[in-house]
């Protein structure tokens, strides 16, 4: 079995990450940093998701000679230019809350009628050799638009905020809060992502770059 270093803490993408990998059978075990002693702390300085991810790959397999994936991801509003873009996580501060980046990103949009509240998640990925080269880089979308006020309970970031509204899926119509794992892991960004993913580690003999 070949480990996977998540170059995250983030638990929501170490399980959404895992469940995609299940059909690989026992060739790749994902761990977590604290599992392997932790990983160095990478500045997110990148202009681009692509960027960012790439950096924190390479950074946690030269760390700890393995293969590592980690990934980059936000929300990008057509009516503010792509903002918050790679600043998603701390656009209302260096320690903002999901409630207040929520807030604030309200508080940007208001008065903006429904009609021009358009927005794209995306999720960057990266794929790092245990030599610590760059693997393997994937990108996947999610489209929607920004609503006035929250819905739903479950998901995390701006998953109330944000509903989903690309024609032919069944989704459409609900915000990211309001879909199940399973239904939000089929149109997600990460979900697509992922699943292109796996598609290559699939090809791949287990210890190869």
């Amino acid at each position: 079995m070949t480990q996977l270093l998540l170059a995250t803490q983030n638990t929501h993408k170490r399980d959404e990450l895992a469940r995609l990998l299940a059909p690989l059978g026992e060739r790749w075990k994902v761990v977590l940093p604290d599992e392997l002693g932790g990983i160095p702390e990478v500045v997110e300085d990148q202009p681009s998701f692509a960027g960012n991810a790439a950096k924190k790959a390479l950074s946690a397999a030269s760390a700890r000679g393995t293969w590592a994936l980690a990934d980059d991801s936000g929300l990008c509003v057509d009516h503010l230019d792509g903002a918050p873009g790679v600043f998603s996580a701390r656009y209302a501060g260096e320690d903002a809350s999901d409630q207040d980046n929520n807030a604030l990103l309200l508080e940007e949009l208001a008065g903006v009628p429904s009609p021009q509240r358009g927005a794209h998640f995306v999720c960057a990925l990266a794929l790092a050799s245990p030599d610590a080269t760059l693997a393997f880089e994937t990108r996947g979308e999610s489209h929607g638009r920004i609503l006035e006020a929250a819905r739903g309970e479950a998901g995390f970031g701006y998953d109330p905020l944000f509903l989903f509204d690309e024609p032919e899926h069944p989704q459409r119509g609900r915000t990211f809060a309001q879909l199940g794992t399973e239904e939000k892991s089929l149109v997600s960004h990460r979900g697509r992502a992922l699943r292109s993913l796996v598609a290559r580690l699939a090809l791949l003999p287990t210890g190869s770059a």
